[in-house]
């Protein structure tokens, strides 16, 4: 019977329909998004809807607890099995009145479930997650760059362009606003009506800030992509032998905890029939 359950919560059948339902909690919540359509008949629906949705979730965790017996804590060893299991607990809480809000939070944090059932996305945000620390020197440099030039732009430019150079924090915005390329030559050109050598300022920092270091973000992402293929390649590779190990000596011990009784059993019936020694 475990077997059984150990089977059917990995197969693709079992996670096909948990993705299906994911899937159908994203439309219910995308419909309640329209005020127009929505009336009190179909509120009321919906409610027993995501309650029966939560209601399938906990059932996905529960057979996934069976399933990893009896060891459950390997349920828990898995980010994400927390994070479900975490989402199911708050979502049983009661939320009412002026913490209703935090209630549909919780169920368009649900859609987040997709990124755990889906084996390929999942591999893209454990990518982004193990890219953070890397980026972190990348954020350092972009920030020394922005107040470079936000500093030297707030000085030549904000007495002739107080509207994106009023002040620092003006200049900050305004740099933003060039490293994304939106409009940044309305911004130049303004700047331009000075002298046409302050082109070189924008086009610079243009150079800097997107050219470089956006393409060093996007280095560091792939660089993190690769390893962590590669670790998923040598965990496939290389199984976790010890728990395989502890799993077979666990099923030895058993079955000769079972032999040894069959033989303890077969000697009382022995001693029984056996007639006495004259």
């Amino acid at each position: 019977m475990h077997q059984r359950i150990k089977t059917f919560a990995t197969s693709n059948f079992f996670q096909t329909c948990i993705i299906g339902v994911i899937l159908f909690t994203a439309l219910i919540i995308a419909i309640e998004s329209f005020p127009q359509i929505m009336d009190e008949g179909l509120k009321h629906k919906f409610e027993v809807l995501h309650e029966i949705i939560l209601w399938i979730f906990i059932a996905e965790a529960a057979i996934k607890l069976v399933a990893a017996w009896p060891r459950p804590q390997d349920y828990f060893k898995d980010s994400w099995n927390v994070f479900d299991f975490t989402l199911i607990i708050l979502s049983l809480l009661p939320f009412s009145g002026q913490f209703a809000m935090i209630g549909r939070l919780l169920r368009l944090f649900r859609v987040l479930r997709l990124i755990n059932a889906l084996p390929e996305l999942r591999l893209i945000v454990e990518t982004l997650l193990r890219s953070i620390p890397s980026m972190l020197n990348v954020i350092i440099l972009m920030s020394i760059i922005f107040f470079i030039y936000g500093v030297a732009g707030y000085h030549l430019f904000h007495e002739h362009d107080p509207t994106h150079w009023r002040d620092l924090s003006y200049a900050i915005l305004t740099l933003f606003r060039i490293v994304t390329l939106e409009d940044w030559t309305d911004v130049m050109y303004k700047a331009m009506e000075l002298s046409p050598y302050y082109g070189f300022y924008f086009v610079s920092f243009v150079v800097f800030g997107t050219f470089i270091v956006i393409n060093l973000f996007m280095a560091v992402v792939i660089n993190n992509l690769d390893e962590a293929k590669q670790s998923q390649l040598r965990k496939l590779e290389n199984p976790n032998l010890h728990e395989e190990l502890m799993q077979t000596l666990s099923g030895t011990r058993t079955k000769l905890e079972e032999l040894e009784s069959q033989l303890h059993h077969l000697k009382q019936t022995s001693a029984r029939y056996d007639p006495p020694e004259s």
